[in-house]
C-alpha cells in the first residue's frame, strides 16, 4: 500500500485535525477538577512536564506508525510484523467501544446547547433536570440521533473535504469562544481568589496520586492508545515536520486544558463560596454544577449558550476523529466505500448506543460489576484496554521492530530534537508508566481509591 494516501492537505489541516480530536470532554469536565484537587499550580506543572514527555513519546511514536505503515491501526502494525496484527484489531476495538457511548453524552451536550439557546438555563439549573432527561428513554436518543448524524456528514465529506475542513473552522471558533468565557468568568466579583487557587502551587497536595492522576488525564485527553493518532498519521503528507506537527497539538491540547479550568474553577468557587469540594467531575459537574453556576451569573442565558456550544464544538471534534478511525478500518480491511462504511458505523454505533442511553431509564435495574451500561464501556476501554493496548506497542517499537523505524520517519521529514528523550521514553519509562496507570485506573474503577 503506497504511503502517500488520500489525506490532509497540509500540516495545518493536520494539527487542527488532530488537535480537536485530543480537545475534548476529558478536557473540560475532567482536568479543571484534578487540577484543583491536586494543588492546581503543582498539578499544572506536573501535567505540562509529563506532556512534553511522556505524552509527547506516545503520540509521536504513534503518528510515525501511521504515517510510515500508511494505513489505518487495524493494519498498521502488521505492516511491520505480521505476528503483531493483533495489537492493530487491539486497538481498533478501543474506538469502537468508546464512539457509541461518547455519541450518548454528546446527546446530552447536544440538548444542553439547545436550551441554553433557548433561554432555559433556569430550567436546567433545577435538580432534578438533567436526571429527568437522562431518565427517559425517547428524548436523550433523538439527541443521539442528531449528534450521530452531524458528525457521520462530516466525516462521509472524507479527509479534506469533511474532517480537514470542519477542523480548520471548528477549531478557532472553540480556541476564541474558550478564551472569552475564560475572560469573562475571571472579571467575575471574587474571581481573582478561584484562580489563584486554581494556578498557585501547593506543594503540601503533591503525592505520588498526583502523578497517576496527571498521567491518567493525558491518556484520556491526548486520544492515545485508541487507533486516532496511527489513522491520522497515515492521512499526514509526507514532507510535513512530524516533531512540529506533534508539539503543535500538545500546545493546542494542553493550553485548552488550561483555559477549560481558568474558565470553570474560578466560575465553581465564586459560586460555592471558595468549597472546592463542589468541583466535582464528570457529567455532575457539566451538567449538575455549572448550570447552577450560570444562572448565578449576569448575563447567564448567553453565557451558559456560548458555553455549551463551546462543548458541543469539543465533542464533536472528538467524535469525528472516533468515527474517522473506525471508517478507516472498514475501507482497509474490507475494502468498503466510504459512504458504505460510513452508513454502516452509523447503524452499527445506533444500536451500540441504546444500553448506554437506556443505562440511566428503563435499563437502570442492570449493572455490570456494579456499573451501568455507560460506565462499564468506560472503564473497560479507558482504564482497561487503552493502557494495555499503549504498553503493547511501547514493547513493539522499542523491542520488537525497534525504535529507528519511527526515528527515520521522524527524520524523513525534519530534525528530531527529542530523540534522546524518545528513546528513553518508548524503551524504559513509558512502560513502566502505563502499567502504573493500568493498575491505579482499574483501582479507582472498582472503587478501591478515589481520584
Amino acid at each position: 500500500m503506497s504511503n502517500e494516501r488520500n489525506g490532509f492537505s497540509s500540516r495545518l489541516g493536520f494539527v487542527l485535525a488532530t488537535a480537536g480530536s485530543a480537545v475534548g470532554l476529558g478536557n473540560i469536565w475532567r482536568f479543571p477538577y484534578l487540577a484543583a484537587k491536586y494543588g492546581g499550580g503543582t498539578f499544572l506543572l506536573t501535567y505540562l512536564i509529563l506532556t512534553l514527555t511522556f505524552g509527547f513519546s506516545l503520540m509521536i511514536t504513534e503518528v510515525a506508525l501511521g504515517r510510515r505503515a500508511g494505513t489505518s491501526a487495524i493494519r498498521a502494525f502488521g505492516h511491520f510484523n505480521k505476528k503483531y496484527t493483533f495489537i492493530g484489531y487491539l486497538t481498533t476495538l478501543i474506538p469502537f467501544i468508546i464512539f457509541p457511548y461518547y455519541c450518548v453524552i454528546g446527546g446530552w451536550v447536544t440538548k444542553y446547547a439547545l436550551v441554553s439557546i433557548q433561554g432555559g438555563i433556569h430550567d436546567a439549573a433545577s435538580d432534578t433536570f438533567f436526571t429527568g432527561f437522562i431518565s427517559k428513554s425517547a428524548e436523550p436518543m433523538i439527541y443521539v440521533l442528531v449528534f450521530l448524524i452531524v458528525t457521520t456528514l462530516v466525516v462521509a465529506g472524507g479527509v479534506k473535504g469533511g474532517i480537514e475542513r470542519v477542523s480548520t473552522i471548528m477549531m478557532p471558533v472553540l480556541i476564541v469562544l474558550l478564551i472569552g468565557v475564560s475572560v469573562f468568568c475571571i472579571t467575575r466579583p471574587g474571581a481573582m481568589t478561584g484562580v489563584a487557587y486554581y494556578i498557585k502551587p501547593n506543594l503540601k497536595d503533591f503525592s505520588p496520586t498526583t502523578i497517576l492522576a496527571a498521567l491518567g488525564q493525558l491518556f484520556y485527553s491526548m486520544s492515545l492508545a485508541m487507533g486516532i493518532m496511527v489513522t491520522f498519521g497515515s492521512y499526514m503528507p509526507k514532507k510535513s515536520n512530524l516533531e512540529k506537527s506533534v508539539t503543535q497539538v500538545e500546545i493546542f491540547d494542553t493550553g485548552v486544558a488550561f483555559l477549560a479550568g481558568l474558565m470553570i474553577v474560578p466560575a465553581v468557587f465564586i459560586f460555592s463560596n471558595g468549597d472546592s469540594s463542589m468541583l466535582a467531575k464528570g457529567p455532575s459537574l457539566m451538567f449538575v454544577m455549572l448550570p447552577k453556576v450560570f444562572n448565578s451569573m449576569a448575563f447567564s442565558s448567553i453565557i451558559a449558550a456560548v458555553f455549551f456550544i463551546l462543548v458541543l464544538l469539543a465533542a464533536l471534534t472528538s467524535s469525528i476523529s472516533l468515527l474517522e478511525t473506525l471508517v478507516a478500518v472498514l475501507m482497509d480491511k474490507f475494502h468498503m466505500k466510504r459512504g458504505t462504511a460510513c452508513i454502516t458505523m452509523f447503524i452499527v454505533a445506533l444500536l451500540l448506543a441504546v444500553p448506554s442511553s437506556l443505562g440511566f431509564g428503563a435499563w437502570s435495574n442492570i449493572t455490570i460489576l456494579g456499573f451501568d451500561f455507560l460506565d462499564f464501556f468506560d472503564f473497560i476501554s479507558n482504564s482497561v484496554l487503552m493502557p494495555i493496548a499503549a504498553f503493547l506497542t511501547c514493547i513493539f517499537v522499542g523491542y520488537i521492530i525497534k525504535p529507528k523505524e519511527i526515528i527515520d520517519e521522524v527524520e524523513s521529514s525534519g530534525e528530531f530534537k527529542r530523540k534522546p528523550l524518545f528513546l528513553v521514553m518508548v524503551k524504559y519509562i513509558a512502560p513502566i508508566c502505563i502499567v502504573a496507570i493500568l493498575v491505579f485506573s482499574v483501582l479507582e474503577g472498582l472503587g478501591f481509591i478515589t481520584v
